[in-house]
């Protein structure tokens, strides 16, 4: 998408601004020239820029008769993308007027950076040897909108095209959002811009771009890349006008950034704006709301999750800036991953939501677990910040939608008696007290019994786990509750984890009336846990007990979970995998899911899994 060229012509009166309009549109010189032409509206077809261009007449000497016609001119004249203020050239007094009145009155309250573009027209070339030139140019020293100056002739048609060229050029690739020419550097935004830009191109994350990114970038940007020998000569001339612009034979950030300066001082600002917008950025130098937020449709009965080329991108992000290779990331190169980001995607939560080193650093695979999370939590923050890092040029796609599959809806899979889906939601509910902060660290691979807890808090963890022979993401889900309330959708998931604590007598009623409440009537598989077993266990003061509860609503009998024994008890650990066979298996939910042998079978093919993995690793070993 581009903007329309909105032009004014401003004149003093007999410049022959009127002339130049109709010699445009007319594509010759007019015999009878009117006061003041119609208004114009170029289609795109037919301008160089192909794109529409809306043409006003001002004129600052109309007679009472065109007094309304002078008013809307001077309304229009202040929303103008670009002006067009036109001289004589054979008449010093119309060239004196440019700073002494036409400037003023365009730009004279205007903030600097909020100035509209000028073009400077200088018109009657036909009627002078020589140029203007050097009279005008002092004034183009004085007043930084001055994007250029054109000599033309409206009876000859000379540079006739060339005027309209330059004054959609000034609206379509405006210096004023690059470069201040007053301090002669880019300004604070462009370069924020091009720094990320560098970034994401330095795929080896050396601080260098070398002959080879330099050439991606090239043909990323220009569809076509550099020959050796323009390399050399690009490499050659920031070499000769930086000390630190070439280093390694690559170009540092620095050279990066003098080169887009040069472009601009040389008047080729559009180079500098087909890489902005290339990489997402609009004429504020902020990615536009299109880049970041591509249009994804999600049915409320489909969840979102990272395919292979999302978690392709994500992994080659993440061994770009383990810089160390030691398969985790510390906090500086969390950092530098992000720092294409105008902000911190993932605060100190993170470090409680998925696994991590013992050092307490983020890890290869509790990195692609956050990721995760992120995608199925919440799709559109997730594609904003893969815009961020550059997903689309890197991967060379459209947009970051193609890193994501929508899942069929959970009512197909439930037909079907299977699913594709390989992230899973379980809901842990139950009373405060009960352990659930506990269980969900337990998940993580840790135990808040030996201190290692952090003073940050989520309600997520996620972790994976094997699932038969297929590993699928597990997300618990801790249920922040009042008393007796829950709302249906803090009830909705794809597994309910009912927790009460066993050494508490109140503890079950709560969650016998949550299931009855939400879980009795639904689709969805419930679990029942009994934590702190580690305790001397109390009897529940409710109508039955649990047992008995599971078993007259065609339940798994409650299964006992301890943090303090979490590091040697293989039952509290299997109880994660037994959330996930639940919720992969939902259309189990009853009296197959509460069966005994149901859960031996889910042992015995877990173990014959192992076996045949083992015998088969064997053998290639052999064969080795």
């Amino acid at each position: 998408w581009l903007p329309s060229s909105f032009v004014l012509c401003v004149p003093t009166a007999k410049v022959g601004k009127t002339s130049l309009i109709m010699s445009l549109v007319g594509e010759e010189f007019p015999e009878e020239v009117p006061p003041r032409a119609e208004e114009i509206t170029i289609p795109a077809d037919v301008t160089p820029e192909k794109v529409p261009t809306h043409i006003v007449d001002y004129s600052g000497n109309m007679t009472q008769k065109h007094h309304y016609y002078f008013l809307l001119s001077l309304c229009l004249l202040h929303k103008a993308n670009v002006v067009c203020v036109v001289y004589d050239v054979t008449n010093e007094d119309t060239i004196d007027k440019i700073k002494t009145k036409w400037i003023p009155l365009v730009n004279g309250n205007a903030e600097k950076g909020n100035k509209v573009p000028i073009i400077l027209v200088g018109n009657k070339s036909d009627l002078r040897c020589g140029s203007s030139m050097e009279t005008i140019l002092p004034i183009m020293n004085q007043f930084s909108e001055i994007e250029t100056c054109v000599e033309c002739s409206a009876k000859n048609l000379k540079n006739i095209s060339e005027l309209f060229y330059y004054a959609q050029k000034a609206v379509l690739h405006p210096t004023a959002p690059l470069y201040d020419p007053e301090d002669k550097q880019l300004k604070p935004l462009c370069v924020r811009a091009l720094s990320r830009i560098f970034y994401i191109s330095d795929q080896d994350n050396d601080r260098i771009l070398s002959d080879a990114e330099l050439n991606r970038f090239q043909k990323f940007c220009f569809g076509n890349p550099l020959a050796p020998q323009a390399l050399d000569d690009v490499k050659t001339v920031v070499w000769k006008n930086t000390s630190d612009g070439v280093q390694d034979n690559g170009l540092t950030l620095n050279g990066f950034l003098f080169l887009n300066t040069l472009f601009i001082q040389r008047g080729r600002h559009e180079t500098t704006w087909t890489i902005l917008r290339k990489f997402g950025y609009d004429d504020n130098l902020e990615l536009t709301d299109d880049y970041l937020y591509p249009e994804l449709r999600v049915p409320v009965s489909c969840s979102t999750e990272l395919n292979h080329l999302g978690h392709q991108f994500l992994q080659q992000l993440f061994d770009k800036y383990d810089e160390d290779k030691d398969s985790a990331l510390s906090p500086i190169e969390l950092r530098n991953l992000f720092c294409v980001c105008p902000y911190m995607p993932w605060g100190a939560e993170v470090y409680v939501m998925v696994p991590t080193t013992d050092e307490g650093y983020i890890s290869n695979h509790g990195y692609l677990c956050q990721w995760t999370l992120s995608a199925y939590l919440d799709i559109h923050r997730c594609l904003e910040h893969l815009g961020y890092l550059g997903y689309p040029m890197i991967t060379e796609q459209e947009s970051q939608t193609s890193a994501v599959t929508v899942t069929r809806e959970k009512e197909v899979d439930l037909e079907k008696r299977q699913t594709q889906r390989s992230v899973f939601l379980c809901k842990v509910i139950g009373p405060r007290g009960t352990g659930k902060t506990a269980f969900l660290q337990g998940f993580l691979g840790h135990n808040i019994n030996k201190g290692n807890s952090s003073s940050a808090f989520s309600p997520y963890a996620i972790n994976t786990v094997h699932v038969g022979s297929q590993e699928k993401y597990l997300i618990l889900n801790e249920v922040d509750v009042e008393a007796q309330f829950l709302k249906a959708s803090d009830a909705s998931c794809d597994v309910a984890c009912l927790m009460y604590d066993a050494s508490d007598p109140h503890s079950f009623d709560y969650c016998a009336s949550i299931y009855k409440q939400h879980y009795m009537e639904s689709n969805i598989p419930c679990v029942l846990i009994a934590s702190k077993v580690d305790l001397p266990e109390a009897q529940q003061f409710h109508g039955m007990t649990p047992a008995e509860f599971c078993y007259k609503h065609r339940l798994p009998p409650p299964l006992p979970f301890s943090s303090v024994f979490l590091d040697f008890d293989s039952t509290s650990k299997n109880i994660y995998t037994r959330l996930a066979w639940a919720a992969m298996y939902p259309h189990l939910n009853g009296s197959d899911m509460s069966n005994t042998s149901f859960w031996l079978r889910v042992a015995l093919g877990s173990a014959v899994v192992a076996v045949l993995g083992f015998a088969v690793y064997r053998a290639v070993i052999r064969l080795k």
